[in-house]
């Protein structure tokens, strides 16, 4: 596994538009330190910092919340990375050389499980340092409790990145596939839509939308800002009461890695089909 993970990094880190948005990712990821400098004009000012959103357990929370967002810039590696094989003939070169299909596609989940990872343990690192610095709680107990947010936050990015994989090989083009993710999404905005509107109602096909690949992936880190006490004051004040679910659940987890798997095993199907 070391040798496969080996030869897909050597690929990357001499692919110069690869090296450079796998090292934007990472330093957007540190720049969820600059939220705390943000700044309301409420009288003398007020920083988000000082209305909790860096207070322990929020933090991991909204941080793997934030942190998603920036996962387009390693899609885009992800969709490059196997458009590039397709290009460079670099697939029909490492089959010539003995390695198997199965092998190729065990190499690039590897590097999808391998960035997710890696992702999580920076988020960890930057929000454990923003939260000892900024929290108003910093009891082992309190700092350590709601960490599911950080398991959901890896395999919301492993579910998503081996939906790229996929869109790589199924389109081949890296703009395409990008191009077809776009289209995948409203695809699923507009079916929800058709079938509340015409088949099934509105409260069955909400249950039916969360079995959907990019709306159950959404699903796993909710918006975090109407939890935040400061938000929920003002919304008592205008007569708006939240009363959401925001916790992680196991059945959501089960629906991402059920695509996963999918996602996976369809890449295969293809390359064991196509005769390249």
């Amino acid at each position: 596994m070391l040798r496969l993970l080996q030869i897909e990094f050597i690929k990357l880190w001499n692919n110069k538009s690869s090296k450079i948005l796998i090292i934007s990712y990472f330093v957007l990821l540190c720049c969820i330190a600059l939220i705390s400098v943000i700044k309301f004009p409420l009288g003398e000012g007020v920083h988000l910092a000082d209305i909790g959103i860096f207070n322990f357990p929020y933090i991991w929370h909204f941080n793997t919340y934030v942190a998603a967002i920036f996962k387009l810039f390693l899609a885009i590696v992800i969709v490059s990375m196997m458009a590039n094989e397709y290009s460079n003939k670099t697939l029909k070169q490492n089959l010539i050389d003995g390695l198997s299909k199965k092998e190729f596609i065990l190499s690039k989940f590897l590097t999808v499980v391998t960035f997710s990872l890696v992702s999580t343990i920076f988020v960890f690192g930057v929000s454990m340092v923003l939260g000892l610095v900024y929290s108003d709680y910093n009891e082992v107990s309190i700092i350590f409790s709601e960490l599911g947010f950080l398991f959901a936050f890896f395999i919301k990015l492993v579910g998503f990145f081996s939906f790229c994989l996929f869109l790589g090989i199924f389109v081949k083009r890296s703009a395409f596939a990008l191009g077809f993710l776009i289209l995948w999404l409203i695809f699923e905005q507009l079916f929800f839509g058709f079938l509340g509107w015409k088949i099934t109602g509105w409260d069955v096909a909400n249950k039916i939308k969360d079995f959907f690949p990019l709306e159950s992936m959404s699903n796993l880190i909710k918006e975090p800002g109407t939890r935040l006490d400061a938000v929920k004051a003002l919304g008592n004040q205008v007569g708006a009461e939240f009363s959401s679910d925001y916790y992680v659940h196991w059945y959501e987890i089960l629906i991402v890695l059920g695509w996963t798997a999918i996602f996976i095993y369809g890449s295969y199907a293809l390359l064991k089909k196509r005769d390249l």
